[in-house]
């Protein structure tokens, strides 16, 4: 149930026009301030309506199209692989993920989305303190998202698990 859920806000989340979020300053904190992906390049936006729509393969294969074919500015770039990142994510390919997170992250430090992406990539391979890592990364650029929030609650029940002790009795 609860990935399902997971999957549905990523399928939300991508339906924004693009990912990458700069850091934002005390003057935008209530202003959209996100990237429009594929302004000027028609696969990157292809791209971005096909993983809206929930087609991964075909959105992850438009944007990589669309950076391959077009000079992008390096937060179109980050954003991008975000988008990619997300959508394996949603495909349950954690480690696929991860690693387009990294590349983003490496391009943008200031993306949440990224952060955000990696630590639910993190939390489906049950790595919890790499998953807390990255959502407290995220949280510290907007900690009002809904999607940091969902992550942190998913983080919290996983710690809440219960777990089987067994004595050895030698």
């Amino acid at each position: 149930m609860v990935r399902a859920l997971l999957i549905s806000l990523f399928i939300f989340s991508l339906a924004v026009s693009g990912w990458a979020q700069p850091r934002r300053s005390t003057q935008q904190e209530n202003s959209d301030n996100r990237i429009v992906l594929g302004v000027g390049n028609p696969l990157l936006a292809d791209g971005s309506n096909a993983l809206r729509a929930g087609l991964y393969d075909e959105g992850i294969r438009l944007t990589m199209l669309g950076l391959e074919r077009e000079a992008v500015t390096s937060q179109i770039r980050a954003g991008a692989l975000s988008n990619i990142c997300a959508a394996y994510a949603a495909k349950d390919a954690p480690d696929t993920a991860i690693e387009y997170c990294t590349q983003s992250l490496a391009i943008d430090s200031s993306n949440w989305r990224a952060f955000s992406n990696r630590s639910y990539a993190y939390w489906l391979k049950e790595m919890y303190p790499e998953a807390t890592l990255d959502l407290e990364a995220a949280v510290a650029i907007n900690p009002r998202a809904r999607q940091v929030l969902q992550i942190r609650g998913m983080l919290n029940e996983a710690g809440l698990r219960p777990r089987i002790t067994v004595e050895d009795h030698q």
